[in-house]
């Protein structure tokens, strides 16, 4: 068996050229310090304080530079720490960060069961990694201790259902190719899956694209060693059982049963959750934030007038125009679709959006009274904030 260590060695990924960081950044979910903020610190870190952050398994360094750019463009302090098994991986990180210019980053080829030993931190991204452990439940462990008190965790896990036939090739190809080396394994899987059938449950997924865009993005797929991945019970039961609580999953719209059906009386939330995974059939992997078991809630909430808003993902004068024309706002995400609508008396509110005002400021500047913009506030959360559009975050104040 080709082991995680040696896939990576051979196979960094995802794959990614330095150069390409002249022209563009990359940026998603976890680790966008607005995202962090909203679902972390209720919206209302300090930010003047440095952020003492763990990138926990941080192959060629997407989270790593998402962050690190955006704090240094805000001009917020911070000190990161990057873990990586792979020598490869890691190099292609470093050499992203210095054709970044980035400072404040300090890279350590190292387990991420071993992050205990580097320090405790107020912040750890661990993206794509934790379900390839041969002991998940270590790995949530290791990185609970590492936490310090008030900080959090930003990661992703596996979801099986928007995977579907990766697992079965996994194995069988796990089962053809034992003890090959890894590019004859994929250029061997690389010609069986080009003749797959077309009913093929795999062949059939259209939520998968990552052998398409890469060999290494092939060999992740379709090649690893050591995958598996959670259903909603099995990822609330592993953090419960590893000293975390689930604080937000960044679209909280896909797991909201309410969304897509009538939810039965007495439904608990957790099994609301699990049944809307269910109902979906798209989600193919769980992006979200946790803290410690005991912590108090930590999300953000409308209702505290002295947060700044922010749109993510649209943008605020056209959304604003759309919103005062009656016209509706489709939106798809993860296979998911939805159509929202706002009443076009919203629109004065969503124009004044810009990252630095605050609700109260925002009121003002529109000359609404108090009560006609809590309830016109609180229409622009229900419809934008489940879709992870809106978040709110003291970073640019």
């Amino acid at each position: 068996m080709v082991t995680v260590k040696e896939q990576y060695e051979s196979y960094p990924y995802p794959e990614r050229d330095p150069k390409d960081e002249k022209t563009r950044l990359i940026t998603g979910s976890p680790s966008h310090p607005l995202e962090m903020d909203h679902w972390l610190w209720r919206g209302n870190r300090d930010w003047s304080q440095p952020l003492r952050v763990l990138v926990a398994g941080g192959g060629t360094g997407d989270g790593l530079l998402q962050l690190a750019t955006l704090l240094t463009a805000a001009k917020k302090p911070f000190e990161i720490t990057y873990l990586d098994l792979s020598t490869a991986s890691r190099a292609v990180a470093e050499d992203r960060a210095k054709v970044r210019g980035l400072s404040g980053i300090t890279f350590h080829t190292a387990s991420l069961l071993d992050a205990p030993d580097f320090g405790s931190f107020d912040y750890i991204d661990c993206c794509g990694v934790l379900h390839h452990l041969p002991e998940p439940e270590a790995g949530f462990r290791a990185l609970r201790a590492a936490l310090a008190p008030g900080g959090g965790l930003g990661f992703m896990v596996y979801a099986p259902y928007g995977r579907s036939g990766v697992y079965p090739l996994q194995e069988a190809f796990g089962a053809l190719f034992d003890g090959l080396p890894p590019r004859e394994r994929l250029a061997r899987a690389q010609r069986l899956v080009a003749e797959l059938p077309e009913g093929h449950p795999f062949t059939a997924n259209r939520n998968l694209g990552d052998h398409h865009t890469s060999d290494a993005g092939f060999y992740d797929l379709l090649l690893h060693g050591q995958d598996r991945s959670y259903a909603v019970p099995e990822l609330l039961a592993t953090l419960d059982e590893t000293g975390w609580r689930l604080a937000g999953f960044t679209t909280p719209a896909l797991y909201d049963l309410g969304q897509i059906t009538e939810v039965p009386e007495g439904m608990d939330a957790a099994t609301q959750m699990a049944t809307a995974e269910k109902l979906r059939g798209t989600i193919r992997m769980h992006t979200a934030y946790a803290v410690p078991a005991r912590a108090e809630d930590t999300k953000a909430r409308p209702t505290d007038r002295k947060l700044v808003p922010h749109l993510r993902g649209v943008q605020r004068a056209a959304l604003a125009k759309a919103v005062a024309q009656g016209r509706p706002l489709p939106v798809k995400m993860a296979g998911a679709e939805a159509t929202l609508m706002l009443p076009k008396g919203t629109a004065p509110l969503l124009a004044g959006i810009d990252g630095r005002r605050s609700l109260s400021e925002i009121a003002q500047g529109a000359s609404i009274d108090p009560i006609t913009f809590g309830t016109g506030w609180a229409q622009v959360h229900k419809a934008l904030e489940p879709w992870g559009l809106l978040l709110y975050s003291s970073l640019l104040r």
